[in-house]
């Protein structure tokens, strides 16, 4: 199984605190308008099937079916999905989740949902190409898939690790492990070797000073790749 046991233990530990704002999940909260925005304006998600893959307690997932969608979220934590499972039930929103692999997913459902999300996942698991060849498989032609992670810098080691789990004590320390970090082009080569076009790259970047997000064109740190695979 493409999974790292200690860090599905770590979110795992975290899960009942997933949907608290101001929690250790407060970055995850603060980016999700801006990367389900950005989505919806590569590809409008109302009437679309989605899957997101590696949801968590259910963040974006349950934000794209506010947009209507018919989402799908999947994940190898219980205990997350058992915390998204419940907080769309509370909010009246019709959710599928299941605990299965994006391996398995896709052998079982190929060339299935209009599009296929993979957030801030990458950067966690032993074998990130193989997650972008299941998405590949799982996205219909002509679909949409989004990929976010982490650079591989200088940079992103000093602001990433450093001034996020140390300094701004934004995330706990240990979230993130540096040489699992992905370059652009490390991530685009995987996907044009999984068959997808490479449509957009965008950066995320955060001021400590506003206390806020923004997307730019700077991709040193945090991005987002929008990739489409193509109908034969």
């Amino acid at each position: 199984m493409n999974a790292d046991p200690q860090e599905l233990k770590k979110f795992s530990d975290l899960a009942h605190r997933w949907w608290d704002p101001t929690s250790e999940f407060r970055p995850l909260h603060q980016i999700n308008p801006l990367r389900l925005e950005w989505i919806n304006a590569r590809i409008p998600l109302a009437n679309k099937t989605v899957l997101d893959i590696g949801c968590g307690g259910g963040i974006l997932a349950e934000s794209m079916a506010r947009k209507g969608a018919t989402v799908t979220g999947i994940d190898l934590s219980e205990k997350a999905l058992k915390v998204a499972d419940l907080h769309s039930l509370e909010a009246g929103i019709e959710m599928r989740y299941e605990m299965i692999s994006a391996e398995n997913m896709a052998q079982r459902e190929p060339a299935s949902f209009d599009v296929v999300t993979c957030m801030e996942m990458l950067e966690h698991v032993p074998d990130p190409e193989a997650i972008v060849r299941a998405c590949a498989t799982l996205v219909k032609p002509g679909g949409k898939v989004f990929f976010s992670t982490l650079n591989r810098n200088p940079k992103s080691y000093l602001f990433a690790i450093i001034g996020a789990e140390y300094v701004l004590r934004l995330l706990p320390k240990g979230t993130h492990d540096y040489s699992k970090f992905i370059t652009p082009s490390e991530l685009s080569r995987y996907a044009r070797v999984a068959d997808l076009n490479v449509d957009r790259l965008k950066g995320l970047t955060y001021n400590p000073f506003l206390k806020s997000y923004s997307l730019n064109g700077n991709t040193d740190v945090n991005y987002m790749v929008a990739c489409t695979r193509p109908i034969m």
